[in-house]
């Protein structure tokens, strides 16, 4: 039943319940008149000593409302007021709430926002399509560019549309130390059947790691850093164990298979990152103490507003990694526009997302990476000679 249907069920429902209970309201009942009084201003004025129940004079009978017709009437209150709680909602939701934010600096976010453009423009871009082959050779490039070194992981996917042609793509920026950390994020997006151009849900991801490739790659670094932009992170039907996470769940099982993966010491994974109303839950399936040193640099920041400590569990292209032992943590905001409806839908265009938004996370990634460079530097062998 549509909300509409619902709404008017309630109403015509509430409206028969109200005629078969009504009570009996403000019916005079004729009595007695008053009685002569022995004082003056009494008689003078005998209609202002009638008081309703006095029994003299006009009574009014109470007023009654039986508990149903009050809850009914509750409801149709609450329908009534749900409109204007959705616009006000709809208002918040996506009003932009980082203004004043730096978005130059080491990560220039102008940059980053429009790659962030130039991927849109290829339109839809699942995997297996002509369009995500696009994105793939303008990621490459920008790589390239910037100085890192590309591999690409390709492999054909089992899905339940049959075999689907899939690569991720893994930019690799030599440290001082051999211990890796992963960036990571998904470039592909999700196959529907209306426009779907993922401005955020897949291109901010993507746009935010070319970015971070550029800085990571004209600094020095104690430690090794792998950014991978993960095809087939979306389901190409409906979201199971089997379908969707193509990309990181080969990957992660390529890494296990190579004995490469004891060399992973975390990973920062960062998914719909542009949203302009940004929120970003502490995700529950995380590592924690992985998770505490993100929140922790982003109170430091005074970020509180944006990242909020309240946890979410989301399945995402950190579990993979997560159920092979490596520490890992999902830093996504899943709750994009009002009650999340421009999540999956062609409402995911450029003017919901903010180069600001990928200021903020810029800021508190950058700042996780140098907690762990200490961390991992700081370890037995934790640096090479």
């Amino acid at each position: 039943m549509s909300c509409g249907h619902l709404r008017r069920h309630l109403v015509v429902t509430c409206i028969r319940a109200c005629r078969k209970t009504k009570p009996v309201v403000g019916r005079a009942e004729a009595v007695e008149k008053c009685a002569p009084s022995h004082h003056s201003r009494a008689a003078a004025q005998p209609e202002k000593s009638c008081r309703p129940g006095s029994g003299r004079g006009l009574a009014w009978a109470p007023i009654t409302v039986s508990p149903r017709t009050r809850f009914r009437l509750a409801i149709l209150a609450s329908l009534a007021l749900l409109p204007v709680g959705m616009c006000v909602g709809g208002l918040i939701a996506t009003r932009s709430n980082t203004g004043g934010i730096d978005v130059g600096g080491e990560f220039d976010a102008n940059r980053a926002f429009a790659d962030l453009k130039y991927l849109v423009s290829f339109g839809p871009r699942p995997p297996g399509s002509q369009a995500l082959e696009q994105s793939r050779q303008f990621i490459a490039g920008e790589l390239h560019a910037a100085g890192a070194a590309v591999v690409l992981d390709t492999f054909t996917a089992s899905t339940p549309l049959g075999p689907v042609p899939m690569t991720s793509l893994v930019a690799k920026i030599p440290g001082v130390s051999p211990s890796i950390v992963i960036i990571a994020g998904h470039y592909d997006t999700k196959r529907m059947t209306t426009p779907f151009v993922g401005a955020n849900d897949g291109g901010s991801s993507a746009a935010f790691l070319l970015e971070m490739a550029r800085v990571l790659a004209r600094r020095g670094n104690n430690v090794t850093y792998w950014l991978v932009f993960f095809d087939g992170e979306e389901a190409l039907q409906r979201w199971s164990n089997t379908d969707g996470l193509y990309g990181s769940r080969h990957f992660a099982q390529e890494l296990s298979a190579q004995d490469t993966l004891k060399q992973v010491q975390a990973l920062i994974l960062v998914d719909m990152i542009a949203d302009a109303h940004l929120d970003i839950h502490r995700e529950a399936h995380s590592t924690p103490w992985l998770s505490d040193i993100v929140f922790a640099e982003a109170q430091r920041f005074g970020y509180g507003r944006y990242f909020l400590n309240s946890p979410r569990a989301i399945e995402d292209d950190h579990v993979p990694f997560l159920e092979l032992g490596v520490p890992a943590v999902d830093i996504i905001d899943l709750d994009y526009g009002p009650f999340n409806r421009y999540w999956h839908s062609p409402y995911d265009t450029v003017d919901k997302c903010s180069p600001t938004s990928l200021a903020v996370v810029a800021h508190v990634v950058l700042a996780t990476l140098d907690a762990l460079e200490t961390t991992v530097s700081s370890r037995p062998g934790g640096t090479s000679s």
